[in-house]
Parts: C-alpha cells; structure tokens; sequence
C-alpha cells in the first residue's frame, strides 16, 4: 500500500508546472485550468442550491455593476462572469475559478459605496487571475492533505471531496475545512486588485478607507473576511504605499466617465 502511494504522488508531482504569478513570483501549479475552472463551477452550484440568494433587484443590480466593470479591464478574452448576491450578514465575498463572483450582503455595510466594493472584488478576482486557487490545491496536494486529495488529480467530479475542493478554492469559511491563502498570496492580490480597480475607473484610495472600516468591524478580530489576512495596520500600509503606481491608472480610466454603480 505504501508503495502505491509512493507511486502516486511521484506521478502527481512530476506533472506539475512551474508558472510565474503576474508579479513575477513562482508557482507550481499540479492542475490545468479547465480542472480548476470545474473545481469553480461546482462548488459555486453547490453555495447556490445550500445558501438563500439575495432578491433584492437595486442591491443586485449595484453589485452587478461594479462586478462588470472590474472583469472588463481583465486582459484577454473573458467570459461574462456569473455574479451572485447572496443573503447574509457575513462581510465577506469570493471569486472562482470559471468566472464567478460571490458577495454576501453583510459586506454592503462596511464597503460604503462603490469604490470600497470594488476595492474587495479586484482583491478576490485578482486571486483568480494569479492562480491562487491552483496553489492551494497543489499545496495541499503535495502536503498532509495531499492523500485526501489525491482523486482529484484523476476525478475532479468526487463529491466526497468537494469540502476539500471548497476549502482549497478559498471558501474554507463555508465548510469548516480552512486552508488560508497565504501572506505572499495577499499581499500580490492587494497589488493586482488595486490596479483592477483603478483601471476600471474606481478611487485606489478608497481601498483604504475600506479596510480602516474592516478594521472597526466586529470587534478587535474584524469580520471573516479579514480572519486569515495580514493585520489591518500591515494591509493599510502596503495599500499606502502603491498608491503613487495605481493613481495614473485611475486618472487615465475611460471607466471614469461612466454612470456610477448605484
């Protein structure tokens, strides 16, 4: 039996790739994106079907918005990203791999207006675009976890695994299983997010206005979506200090010209 095992995770780790994030870090990544884009789309399905679904038409529509604005300015040919409200007080949100985009409610009371959102959503679809998600699950592959991953690299579609899947996917929070992204992770999709943001014509500095009111919230620990970030006083400061780089970004938007998201 041990052997077998063996085996296996040498086939699993000679398969990986070596890629470099858009800010030049490496990365091995064990999946190809059409696995990790069925990984998305099936534990979105399943958030869909087990949590209630916001009906409220203005509240969609605002977050239909900003969501749109910030996947239009991401480079390539995207797809229309599939961007669900869901009805709940957590503060929180998350991207998949796929294209598509969760926010709860809850984070409508602390993100004040248009440019804090879209200050969360370039955070999250930054995570996407850096394949953070395919990190994780090679991580967690190659690591203690790795054997409970295993079918994974051969069956995506393992629905005892899926916990698993949604927990290395960022959405730990949800199913009781954690695998946080890491330091390196956040602070490279606080840059991308931020230039996200200003490209599609919202104020960077508003980002952090944004997590100074994250930093009030729920007390010394912060709502859940703060619960594995740096602190707020490391994240404020970085934030600070890339603001020279993306302000041009947002001063040159044609997105700035647009109708607000309201």
């Amino acid at each position: 039996m041990q052997k077998w095992l063996v085996g296996l995770g040498f086939l699993i780790l000679s398969g990986c790739a070596t890629h470099q994030s858009p800010t030049g870090r490496g990365q091995v990544l064990l999946f190809s994106s059409m696995q990790m884009d069925q990984m998305g789309a099936e534990s979105f399905a399943a958030m869909k079907k087990q949590q209630p679904i916001s009906q409220d038409k203005q509240l969609n529509q605002y977050v239909q918005c900003v969501a749109n604005r910030i996947t239009a300015v991401l480079p390539g040919q995207q797809p229309k990203w599939d961007v669900v409200l869901f009805d709940s007080e957590q503060v929180n949100a998350f991207a998949l791999p796929g294209g598509h985009i969760g926010v709860y409610s809850g984070l409508l009371s602390v993100a004040n207006n248009q440019h804090q959102l879209a200050a969360v959503l370039g955070h999250e679809v930054a995570h996407v675009l850096a394949n953070h998600s395919n990190e994780q699950v090679s991580r967690a592959q190659m690591t203690g976890t790795g054997m409970q991953l295993a079918n994974a690299a051969l069956e995506i579609g393992e629905v005892s695994h899926r916990d698993l899947y949604m927990a290395a996917l960022g959405l730990g929070a949800q199913v009781g299983f954690i695998l946080p992204y890491g330091r390196e992770q956040e602070t490279e999709a606080d840059i991308i997010g931020a230039q996200l943001m200003a490209q599609a014509g919202f104020d960077p500095r508003e980002s952090i206005s944004l997590w100074q009111n994250m930093a009030k919230a729920g007390g010394s620990q912060g709502p859940e979506l703060m619960s594995t970030h740096p602190s707020h006083g490391r994240r404020i400061a970085d934030l600070q200090q890339i603001q020279a780089k993306v302000l041009p970004l947002y001063e040159s938007s044609p997105y700035r010209a647009k109708k607000a998201c309201n």
